[in-house]
């Protein structure tokens, strides 16, 4: 079975534990991480863009001049989208762009995900954050003492008020419950720091 090294807030090890195979030792699918990642993705697109065409631009009932005798090109409408201010010909109207995964592709993604950051050295997991005040300072001193200098997916079991705090203000720090773990933000973020109580429970819910 793979085994991790279990670490400490100050970047200690302490200990080494084994995590299931089927998580972490997957084979990477490409294909199913890139139609899930499409996927979530789409869905946290709006999808609220609209534009008027020609029929909804208010005015424009009559027409703007004689169709013949004055020199100009001949026009119907101002609201015609040859003119400014007139309507939008193809514009953006509201749509909806969820894109349906199966949920064995999704699985499957998420496990190709953790085990693809398993084999990077990029999976980290800590005994306990344990701080004692939600100061940003601590938040950047930890994962320092980690060794994670770039995008961090912070991974906790439970709400905690002072991690969710303290990582706000890190631009590339981002904070998650383990159970809304998800492929889109694995593959978004540099490393996955993770709990141990949130490991178990990634365990419990996603392995098998």
């Amino acid at each position: 079975m793979p085994k991790l090294s279990l670490y400490n807030r100050d970047g200690e090890q302490v200990d080494e534990i084994e995590v299931q195979a089927s998580l972490f030792g997957a084979p990477l699918n490409k294909g199913a991480l890139y139609q899930t990642a499409v996927s979530q993705a789409a869905r946290r697109r709006q999808g609220t863009a609209s534009s008027k065409g020609r029929s909804e631009v208010r005015g424009g009932g009559d027409k703007p001049w004689p169709q013949k005798g004055t020199g100009r090109a001949r026009h119907g409408s101002v609201n015609s989208p040859i003119w400014v201010g007139g309507g939008v010909t193809f514009g953006p109207k509201p749509r909806d762009y969820d894109k349906t995964v199966p949920k064995k592709m999704r699985r499957a993604a998420l496990r190709s995900a953790l085990s693809d950051k398993y084999n990077e050295g990029k999976l980290v997991v800590v005994d306990d954050y344990a701080l004692d005040a939600p100061k940003t300072k601590q938040m950047i001193s930890m994962l320092e003492q980690l060794k994670v200098d770039g995008g961090a997916l912070v991974v906790n079991a439970l709400p905690d008020e002072n991690v969710i705090k303290a990582s706000r203000n890190l631009p590339k720090v981002k904070t998650i419950l383990a159970r809304q773990l998800n492929v889109l933000d694995i593959l978004n973020h540099d490393y996955l720091v993770m709990s141990r109580e949130a490991l178990e429970q990634v365990e419990e819910v996603f392995g098998g």
